[in-house]
């Protein structure tokens, strides 16, 4: 199908499960409470708790939060910040390195599973980047001192799309010396799936090597920054690059073909393909055959035989299972103390990161229609009659789809070219006004430049030219050369296997180009003040009344221009921008203090008002919104505080949901209309535009893969959640060194901003005839096709029903000393998933895609899902080692669920995948003063990921399986080295 942009051990298990009820924590010390969390980029004397504006000592976060340490980055060699967080229960991959076809080189990360656009990002306290342009390569792994992880609504304290909640990202930025990091990796895996193998094999196709070392990636950083002025300021500097080498899907047994049903029972596998093939496949879309599906003999004569399977094209292995990458980062940092009470700060961080994605050749796409004039000199008699009829050999034109994939001469693979330019700047002040009182303003400019260049990929325009030919003394030559409307035109023989001529490919390939500007601009200014000593409190509690009072104006930029290629494939250019106006404050107000039976206890509570403008080409829409939140704590002891929390966000469209360009983009999807004998009833057809005329003639979505039409809405409206949460903190004197959080939380987003999932459109449409589904069909007017560029279903953003989600997390960490042997530390963080509903639309119903995967759920979704760490720090050598193991739940595909929003045709070969679990086994050890060591091997060991069929795994599937969510590449060994002088 033609690319178009879219966007377990039981000797451990046992003894895990008894010692996780007493030894509960996140990777790396991370822990719930985010108490004396200081942020490295502004340090003060107060204590910054991320998940709140008010600075004071002893703050304590009435929401949850998960802290994970730059220790927890060495130990995974991570050179990818969203790798390692994407481990964490309560994250799905999004974004990643491993998806190709359809990837625009970002990265992101999606929190508790509400989709990347609800989760607001920060660099040291602000945001990173424009939120519609999110890319966490612009992070370098190597500095990042740690990360904060607030897993609930703040939308009043950071902003409207803080749904799911706040990642922020602190970095190493005040240095007094040189450090050097480097981490080099690669992956190394056995192909030892003998089912798989033998598939590959009988099929006729090459099979993976059976040992393979790839995918190396090397990353180094230096960063070196000095005090100045007697100490009063630092300026802070690094650079770095970061390369990783590509993965074909032919290295993997796994991939090595694309996996499709194999009987009507779904129970077996064959090798599938795309009816897009190299031999050269034809519909007829008029004349005396007008709806047969004909092939070119393989033998290269210029006969046409019925199409079959057997004719398939497997275009999995030259698909990339990871993309190549170059990045360069750089950037500085700085604060100065004008005075004691005074300082300036700022930074300037810098990123060009350059990728390639790599999708099978192109073709002559089917779903274009293209006229062949019946006179044409390269068709054969036979295939002219067959095609023409009784107007072979005449002027006249009939009418096909093709589908021919040149395989050979000057075919090569299809590459995106992807490109994204970032800078950032932040400039503020801050300082004392009084005792208790302080403010700080700041100005903050990002802007990402995106270019993109589609390279080797087929013309349809020109093809449609090179396809009218006529005989000019004997040589085959394209009108459009007769007339004078393109003399470069080549004719195309696609009559036969092989045929195609050197010059006719050089006519064909044309590149296309895409040009994205997004810039972002935040001018902000707080007060915050801690008014004990002013005698504002309670009777009864230690500390007063604290408060943060601040203003902020953000605006938001986009500007998409195609090309004249790249429009003729369905692109749009867009342009828009939206303007914001807050104003925000937030109160903590602790009401008893030591006494008896009481610790502690406190409210915390805050507001955003916001004012927006969003303005488009030919649309403009204003509206106003308020969030806000209540937060309580109650700590009867030393050892136990309880806290609970509510915050309503009212999440405002973004600017690539109001003003992105709309164009086509692959799904994974059948059409249950299509082919000679379809599988649902004219009756059910017709709602979708089928007339009678098309029914049973409809040629069938190529490996199952139609079309849809995706982009922005400027008619959407703000959508509200609303975020609970309850839960406990131990910290028991009785056991020193450990800690434990349990928290319940639940989000629920009301009139939710999204697209309707086009397998429901289809499903609904066909089962009910409800004429919203229906209305969403686009079908080819002249074949009933849901693929090409005249074929689709719309799903375009739009406010659509309900996302609801709830579950507990449960987090601690302990630590024991072991005599001689040093001291033990045990790490895990575990989430239990309760519901992941979705309600398409108010009214239609609902489904839960907890425990699922597949169509309109997407990447699995287990109930549970945890990562242990355990770690022997040694008494000799400053020498540590850690394994992790980490544990996802089963899941279930869709299509075998009793709910009527999900249910579909039953699979047998895939219908579950069982529980995974994978060990981490890494190693540090300090050589010398100021200079380290690490190695280590993730998936240590090499257990492949489950394999589906191929239509099975939308959503940031590809490779037949999960890359993200699964360790697709085998097992990851890495070694690196920190030096600071």
């Amino acid at each position: 199908m033609q690319f178009m942009r879219n966007k377990k051990s039981a000797l451990l298990g046992s003894a895990g499960i008894a010692l996780a009820t007493i030894m509960i924590s996140a990777p790396a010390r991370a822990q719930s409470d985010a108490a004396a969390q200081t942020s490295a980029s502004e340090t003060t004397d107060d204590i910054l708790v991320t998940g709140s504006l008010i600075r004071r000592p002893n703050l304590e976060s009435s929401s949850p939060v998960t802290m994970v340490d730059s220790k927890e980055f060495q130990y995974q060699g991570s050179t990818a910040v969203e790798d390692t967080l994407n481990r964490l229960p309560q994250f799905t991959p999004d974004a990643n390195s491993n998806v190709s076809n359809g990837s625009d080189g970002t990265a992101n990360i999606n929190l508790r599973n509400l989709g990347s656009n609800r989760v607001v990002t920060l660099l040291n306290g602000k945001r990173l980047l424009p939120t519609q342009a999110m890319d966490l390569n612009f992070i370098p792994a190597s500095l990042v001192e740690r990360v904060d992880v607030l897993t609930g609504g703040a939308s009043a304290v950071y902003g409207a799309d803080a749904v799911s909640g706040v990642v922020n990202f602190i970095l190493k930025d005040d240095l007094n010396g040189v450090r050097i990091d480097s981490t080099y990796s690669f992956f190394q895996h056995n192909n030892d799936n003998r089912t798989l193998r033998d598939l590959v094999s009988g099929s006729g196709y090459e099979v993976a090597p059976k040992h393979v070392t790839d995918g190396d990636t090397y990353e180094i950083n230096v960063a070196m920054g000095t005090d100045f002025a007697d100490h009063r300021g630092n300026v802070t500097m690094f650079i770095g690059n970061r390369h990783s080498n590509p993965v074909l899907q032919s290295q993997r047994d796994v991939s090595a073909c694309a996996l499709s049903p194999a009987d009507a029972a779904r129970s077996q596998l064959r090798c599938g393909g795309s009816s897009n093939n190299q031999y050269g496949l034809f519909t007829l879309l008029s004349g005396p055959n007008q709806g047969q599906t004909l092939v070119n003999a393989k033998d290269g004569s210029k006969n046409w035989q019925p199409y079959d399977p057997s004719f398939a094209y497997n275009y999995a292995p030259t698909n990339y299972f990871q993309r190549s990458d170059n990045r360069y980062t750089a950037g500085a940092f700085a604060h100065y103390d004008v005075t004691d009470f005074l300082t300036l700060y700022g930074s300037a961080m810098f990123m060009d990161d350059h990728t390639w994605s790599q999708v099978a050749p192109s073709a002559i796409w089917q779903g274009t229609t293209f006229a062949i004039n019946c006179d044409n000199p390269l068709l054969s008699a036979s295939q002219a009659s067959t095609l023409c009829g009784a107007d072979a050999g005449t002027s006249e034109n009939a009418d096909v789809f093709i589908g021919y994939r040149p395989t050979a001469g000057g075919a090569s693979p299809r590459r995106d070219d992807l490109r994204h330019t970032d800078y950032r700047f932040t400039a503020g002040l801050r300082g004392d006004v009084a005792k208790g009182i302080s403010f700080d303003v700041s100005a903050l400019r990002s802007e990402v430049i995106f270019d993109e260049s589609y390279k080797n990929d087929i013309d349809q325009t020109r093809a449609a030219k090179a396809l009218q030919v006529v005989n000019v003394d004997g040589t085959p030559t394209c009108k459009s050369v007769i007339d004078g409307s393109d003399p470069a035109c080549a004719p195309v023989d696609v009559f036969g296997y092989g045929t195609i001529s050197d010059e006719a490919f050089q006519y064909l390939y044309v590149p296309s180009y895409t040009h994205g500007v997004n810039r972002q601009l935040v001018l902000n200014g707080t007060v915050n003040a801690d008014l004990t000593s002013y005698g504002i409190k309670t009777p009864w509690a230690d500390q007063g009344l604290g408060v943060a009072l601040g203003v902020e104006h953000r605006e938001e930029y986009l500007d998409f221009q195609a090309d004249l290629v790249a429009l003729s494939k369905g692109s749009q250019n867009a342009h828009g921008t939206i303007d914001v106006n807050e104003v925000f404050g937030e109160l903590d107000l602790p009401i008893v203090s030591d006494v008896p039976l009481i610790h502690s206890l406190g409210v915390d509570g805050g507001f955003r008002f916001s004012d927006y403008t969003n303005k488009g080409v030919s649309s403009k829409s204003e509206y106003k919104t308020s969030t806000y939140k209540l937060e309580f704590h109650y700590a009867p002891t030393r050892d136990i505080r309880l806290r609970a929390s509510y915050n309503r966000a009212v999440r405002a469209p973004n600017i690539a949901e109001l003003f992105q360009s709309q164009g086509l983009g692959n799904i994974s999807a059948s059409d249950p209309c299509a082919g000679a004998s379809p599988a649902a009833s004219f009756q059910a057809c017709q709602a979708s535009g089928v007339t009678e005329a098309l029914y049973g003639k409809i040629p069938e979505c190529p490996a199952e893969t139609c079309v849809q039409q995706f982009g922005g809405n400027p008619n959407v409206k703000p959508e509200k959640a609303d975020t609970y949460t309850i839960g406990a903190v131990f910290t028991p004197t009785f056991l020193p060194d450990f800690t434990m959080s349990l928290d319940y939380y639940r989000i629920k987003v009301d009139g939710y901003i999204g697209s309707i999932d086009p397998a429901l459109t289809i499903k609904q449409c066909v089962a009910t005839g409800n004429p919203f589904f229906c209305d969403l069909f686009h079908r080819d007017p002249r074949s009933g096709v849901l693929f090409g560029t005249d074929g689709y279903v719309v799903a375009t953003t739009q406010n659509t029903g309900y996302l609801k989600t709830d579950g507990i997390d449960i987090n601690a960490n302990y630590a024991v000393g072991v005599g001689s042997m040093g001291r033990l530390s045990f790490d895990l963080v575990g989430s239990y998933v309760l519901h992941q509903i979705t309600e398409p639309l108010p009214g239609l119903g609902t489904y839960d895609c907890v425990g699922l995967f597949g169509p309109s759920c997407g990447q699995p979704n287990p109930h549970w899902r945890h990562t242990m760490r355990t770690t022997w720090q040694m008494p000799w050598s400053n020498a540590t080692l850690s394994i992790n193991w980490r544990h996802k739940g089963p899941a279930e595909i869709t299509n075998n669920q009793d709910n009527s929003l999900l249910s579909g045709t039953p699979y047998v070969y895939g219908a579950k995948i069982k529980s995974y679990d994978y060990f981490d086994l890494a190693g540090t050890v300090k050589v010398l003063d100021g200079v380290s060591l690490r190695a280590g091997i993730n998936n240590l060991f090499d257990r492949d990921p489950p394999a589906f069929y191929e239509g099975q795994n939308s959503a940031f599937g590809n490779g037949n399986t999960f890359p993200g969510f699964y360790d697709a590449l085998g097992r990851r060994i890495f070694a690196g080295l920190t030096a600071e002088f």
